[in-house]
């Protein structure tokens, strides 16, 4: 085997690498983890993202980290659910009045009239 490796400029240990044609043991652990993944993930009706899904394998005694949970549910097309950003909660009332522009638009200021008029600029 040496020799043969030796005309072809193959390294020994790439030839058995390429001949041993099963999936490594970290693949299996990995198919393993992702199938119980998948189980909490289901259990949960999607809600849980990597870190609860980690937590609840922790407590099943499987015990792994949150990045290689989050590894594998993304390759397995899986995440948990997030609130929404924000949410309307005023709608204004397309018939009602404009507010009346008291200053119109007039934001000047002047000295002797000191107290007639406040303005803002909250940026």
């Amino acid at each position: 085997m040496k020799r043969s490796c030796e005309l072809l400029e193959v390294s020994r240990s790439a030839y058995y690498q390429h001949r041993s044609t099963g999936p490594s043991r970290r693949e299996r652990d990995d198919a393993d983890l992702t199938a119980r993944i998948a189980d909490v993930h289901a259990d949960s009706a999607g809600t849980y993202g990597a870190p609860r899904v980690r937590a609840e394998l922790a407590t099943q005694g499987r015990r792994h980290s949150r990045k290689r949970v989050a590894r594998l549910m993304r390759g397995a097309g899986l995440c948990g659910r997030t609130p929404k950003r924000w949410r309307t909660t005023t709608v204004p009332d397309p018939r009602a009045a404009l507010a009346a522009d008291r200053i119109r638009r007039d934001f000047t200021t002047c000295a002797a009239g000191v107290d007639t008029r406040w303005c803002g600029d909250i940026t």
